[in-house]
C-alpha cells in the first residue's frame, strides 16, 4: 500500500467529523474557529469596520484536491498543521508575477511552516499529483492532504474577497496570457 511521503497523524475522516469541517465555496472544507470581538477599521475597505482578525481550519483532501483563484482585501497568515500542499500566487505588476509555494513539514526541500499572502495578491492551493497519486487505497486516501489554519488581518468579510474570473485573468496580462499562466485556468471560478 502506497502513501503520500509525509506524516499525516489524523485521517481526513475524523478531521471532518470532528473538527465539523464544511465543503469551502473555495474547494476543499472549512469551519471559522475564531473572530474576534474586537472592531478596527481596515485600511483595505476603506476604513470600513472589521474584526481585528478572524481564524478558520481549511481542510484539503483527494476529494476536494484544490480551490480555485481568489483575494482577500486584508493580508492572511497560513499555518500548516499536516499534510502539504501548493500555493500559487500571483503577484500584481506589469506583467503580473507567478510565484509557487509548498506548504509542508520538509523545511530542508524549502517546504515553508507559515506563509504569509498580503492583501492584493491571487492566491490558490492544491494537493501536489504526486501525493495524489501516491494514496491509491482508501487508507491512503484518508492520511493524504493538508490541514492549515488560516488567520486574517483585519478579519474576514465576504464584501473584502473576491474571486478570479476569466475575464479578470485576462485583463491581468492585457489579453496576451504567457504559457506558463495558461495551466492555471482551470483553478478560476466561472
Amino acid at each position: 500500500m502506497s502513501h503520500p511521503d509525509y506524516s499525516y497523524e489524523i485521517p481526513n475522516s475524523v478531521l471532518l467529523k470532528e473538527l465539523k469541517l464544511q465543503r469551502h465555496r473555495e474547494g476543499g472544507y472549512f469551519v471559522e474557529t475564531d473572530r474576534q470581538e474586537e472592531q478596527v477599521p481596515s485600511p483595505f475597505a476603506n476604513g470600513a469596520l472589521r474584526p481585528l482578525a478572524t481564524a478558520i481550519h481549511y481542510l484539503l483532501t483527494p476529494d476536494e484536491p484544490n480551490g480555485v483563484f481568489h483575494m482577500n482585501k486584508s493580508a492572511t497568515m497560513h499555518v500548516l498543521h499536516q499534510g502539504r500542499a501548493e500555493y500559487t500566487l500571483i503577484k500584481p505588476g506589469n506583467p503580473p508575477t507567478i510565484e509557487k509555494k509548498v506548504m509542508g513539514p520538509n523545511i530542508h526541500s524549502g517546504e515553508l511552516l507559515q506563509l504569509l499572502v498580503p492583501t492584493g495578491v491571487w492566491k490558490m492551493s492544491r494537493l501536489l499529483p504526486q501525493d495524489l497519486e501516491a494514496a491509491s487505497s482508501e487508507e491512503s486516501k484518508d492520511r493524504c492532504g493538508c490541514l492549515i489554519t488560516e488567520v486574517v488581518f483585519p478579519g474576514f468579510a465576504w464584501e473584502d474577497h473576491g474571486f478570479l474570473t476569466r475575464r479578470a485573468f485576462q485583463e491581468l496580462w492585457q489579453g496576451a496570457v504567457p504559457p506558463e499562466a495558461q495551466e492555471l485556468v482551470k483553478y478560476l471560478k466561472e
